[in-house]
């Protein structure tokens, strides 16, 4: 019985012995395929930084609105367009949402908006079918820090 474990014992020790070169070979194999370093995407910080831009612009109906002093920063204009037939119909809130983004790139915080237009079967722009526009002008409200 003693003799049958101590040939059992010698076989276990021959099956944990492992060659060196193999040893290396699956170290590598696991540490190239587990580490990744660079990520690359699509995404750009500039537009999360500007993606929420429109909401930071209100919209005022006239300047008798406005409560304190306040600045004219400039026109801006918004246009929802529809390239191809099968897209969806150009309208005014992408319009409008535009046109505040364009006047927070001016740094304004105010927008009044003076009109928007359908313009269909526009010859002038050739790349939209039909496309809605609007216009506004762009404020700077001072505000009060209480």
């Amino acid at each position: 019985m003693a003799l049958k474990m101590i040939k059992i014992h010698k076989t276990a020790v021959k099956l944990t012995k492992v060659n060196p070169s193999t040893l290396l070979l699956v170290a590598l194999l696991t540490t190239s395929c587990a580490k990744i370093n660079d990520i690359s995407t699509n995404l750009d910080r500039e537009n999360f930084k500007n993606y929420f831009s429109p909401t930071k612009v209100k919209i005022v109906s006239s300047e008798s609105d406005f409560v304190g002093k306040y600045k004219f920063l400039g026109l801006v204009e918004g246009e929802s367009c529809q390239e191809k037939a099968h897209h969806a119909a150009p309208n005014e809130i992408d319009a409008r949402t535009e046109a505040r983004r364009q006047a927070y790139q001016l740094e304004a915080n105010a927008i009044i908006f003076s009109q928007c237009v359908l313009i269909e079967d526009d010859k002038a722009a050739k790349y939209c079918l039909a496309s809605t526009v609007c216009y506004g002008r762009a404020y700077k409200i001072e505000q009060d820090n209480k």
